[in-house]
């Protein structure tokens, strides 16, 4: 993997931030690992994410709460997009700069950056089915599906930094092209989402 970009050894920096979080969710690069800094920003927001996502289910609360939710959701999912393709912009001239005259035209229809966006939402459900294992509430046949939950997507994660790490060589090594794509997402832009540009038409 490309040392620059600073995604070496990502799955344990991600744990310990993850951890991190869970104690101290104000400062999120507060520890000294060398880590991609959109990609440490990218699993932040996933890391708010998850427990906005969280609040929404509630039943217990008024509509207008999970309503307020809802839009948090929106803007820490349009900032995760946005931090998917900033990461791999970071990542296209590392690429270039190392790849050969001759490039194949393949193209492969995941981004390095959405794979370490998949990769930081793994951590954050390896956190969680981990600390669901440990509960004081739950019964043995409960703790050993949890447990069983937990080995499979340890193994997720790692194939995952694995193709990580495969799409990269395959990059720096011509077998690939790289492209950025974009996401354009609409239903954020007051221009493009038509509930939104009418709503303003008809003040």
């Amino acid at each position: 993997m490309l040392t620059r970009l600073n995604l070496t050894g990502l799955e344990d920096a991600l744990d310990r931030y993850v951890s991190y979080w869970h104690t101290d969710p104000v400062v999120y690069d507060g520890l000294d690992i060398a880590i991609s800094p959109i990609a440490l920003e990218l699993a932040y927001r996933n890391y708010l994410l998850w427990h906005e996502e969280d609040k929404a289910r509630r039943t217990d609360v008024d509509d207008s709460a999970i309503a307020a939710v809802k839009r948090a959701i929106d803007k820490l999912n349009q900032q995760r997009n946005d931090l998917i393709e900033k990461l791999d912009e970071a990542i296209l001239p590392e690429v270039m700069a190392a790849v050969p005259e001759q490039v194949e035209e393949r193209i492969n229809s995941e981004t390095p950056g959405s794979i370490v966006d998949r990769i930081s939402i793994m951590s954050l459900k390896i956190y969680h089915m981990d600390e669901d294992s440990r509960r004081a509430d739950i019964d043995n046949d409960h703790r050993q599906r949890s447990l069983h939950r937990l080995a499979v997507l340890k193994l997720q994660r790692f194939d995952l930094y694995v193709a990580l790490e495969q799409l990269l060589a395959d990059y720096v090594a011509g077998r690939k092209r790289m492209k950025l794509y974009k996401q354009f997402k609409m239903y954020n832009d007051p221009t493009l989402n038509p509930e939104l540009y009418r709503a303003r038409q008809e003040e």
